[in-house]
């Protein structure tokens, strides 16, 4: 019995302490160059200290991090992990709000793809069809959604999740990747309202990518008057009918962001046009041809989340059948796309598209290596530059002091193959995946 003191008594130590110590580790910050032989302290939850001189505090549980690479915990920009279908909602006559009743099928990945949008059979502009903008991820969270674990084991420690039925699919939320629950999660919210404009009903309103975008640019009309009736009313009511509340046009004014989805060069060009138009703050999603949309954006400083998913043939698609040129072209020139971004200051992040085994995501984010993007540029557009375009770059994405102790370690540079991940840390909590646990089966349904 004796034998196994020293390790009951590291774990009562662990047990009783908030404070961790990783030594003599090679840290990549993200933020600066990577630290050789470097201590990273987390205490209650935020990271205490980090660098290459720093002293482990007498009460740290102390990790020997020889041999191992410390990083800042995975995130992912655009996902559904730990998201319950958003309820049915009922129509609402006369602007009140009620809208599409979500179908809680994702968007699915690739060039041409569609999310598969329910409409009202019966419903005009007037019942804002397919709109459920007050609709917030924070409020959909399951703790216990198996998605998470799988999601956590490969790394990430946080995802900003949306609601993605529907052309005002609803508001986004950044939440950390463990909790007992919800509300312990969410680091903030809302985080961008998704809006999707692709259409496979052409016999209800609004029936067609013209009319979605039409449709777009008239809630934001309306959301327009709607503001200044309020704020009107408000400054002096007496005399004045007041407006009546609508939450959809709420919800939409609610938004410190848009989300738009641009995948094909042609979209990125009229989405930039269409989101300057409707004069609020919006990122760019899909960017699957990138690499041709890159001087479209260079200059623009608009935000990209780059779809890991990278096209490639349906298996199920007939053998015989011939793919296009540009088909092909786009295959093959996808994962340059990051690099094109990267040259021309593009400030871009990845997003796994349902990628959830840890070799899938490393084999994606290879590939955009493998076409010209730096290791650094790679480590960002998965860490702080995600963090950055959500305004969240002064609590997550890189590890500097007084930051949330999201941290992932593993027992190799990531990029490569052999490297496994050793710990996980979310909010200074450690985990620690099981070897067979990154060959999980993922769970969660993927973004477009």
């Amino acid at each position: 019995m004796s034998r196994y003191l020293p390790f009951l008594f590291a774990v009562a130590a662990w047990a009783q302490s908030n404070v961790v110590a990783v030594r003599n580790a090679t840290i990549h910050p993200a933020s600066g160059p990577a630290i050789e032989n470097g201590t990273l302290v987390v205490r209650n939850g935020l990271i205490e200290a980090v660098g290459a001189s720093i002293n482990v505090p007498a009460d740290a549980w102390v990790i020997d991090g020889k041999g191992l690479h410390v990083y800042p915990g995975l995130i992912d920009s655009l996902s559904k992990w730990g998201l319950s279908a958003a309820p049915a909602e009922p129509p609402g006559r006369g602007g009140g709000g009620g809208g599409g009743r979500p179908s809680g099928a994702p968007p699915s990945a690739g060039e041409g793809s569609t999310p598969n949008i329910q409409f009202l059979d019966d419903g005009g502009p007037e019942d804002r069809p397919s709109n459920t903008s007050w609709v917030k991820a924070a409020d959909l969270v399951q703790p216990a959604d198996r998605s998470i674990v799988s999601a956590r084991n490969a790394g990430f420690t946080t995802a900003i999740v949306f609601p993605t039925s529907g052309i005002f699919a609803g508001q986004g939320s950044a939440v950390n990747l463990a909790g007992e629950r919800a509300g312990d999660m969410v680091v903030s919210s809302p985080a961008g309202l998704y809006i999707s404009v692709s259409s496979r009903n052409f016999s209800a309103f609004p029936g067609s990518l013209m009319g979605s975008i039409a449709y777009v640019r008239q809630i934001y009309l309306d959301a327009e008057h709607y503001k200044q009736a309020k704020a009107m009313y408000a400054q002096n009511p007496r005399g004045l009918q007041r407006p009546a509340y609508d939450r959809a046009l709420e919800g939409v004014l609610e938004a410190p962001r848009i989300l738009l989805p641009a995948s094909r060069k042609v979209e990125v060009d009229r989405m930039l046009r269409f989101g300057k138009e409707l004069k609020t703050p919006f990122i760019l999603y899909g960017a699957t041809e990138a690499w041709r949309a890159a001087g479209s954006l260079k200059g623009a400083n608009i935000p990209v989340l780059v779809n890991l998913r990278w096209p490639e043939r349906d298996r199920d698609a007939d053998p015989d059948a011939k793919d296009s040129l540009r088909t092909l072209e786009t295959r093959e020139m996808a994962p340059s796309g990051p690099a094109a971004l990267a040259k021309d200051g593009v400030t871009f992040a990845f997003y796994a598209s349902g990628l959830d085994r840890a070799a899938d995501v490393k084999r994606a984010v290879k590939k955009a290596v493998e076409a010209g993007l730096s290791k650094d540029d790679a480590l960002r557009a998965m860490t702080l530059n995600a963090a950055k375009i959500f305004g969240l770059d002064d609590r997550i994405g890189s590890l500097e002091a007084g930051k949330i102790g999201n941290v992932m370690i593993t027992d190799a540079e990531w990029f490569e193959d052999r490297a496994r991940v050793k710990f996980v840390f979310v909010d200074g909590k450690k985990f620690e995946p099981a070897p067979e646990a990154e060959a999980a089966k993922p769970t969660a349904g993927r973004t477009e």
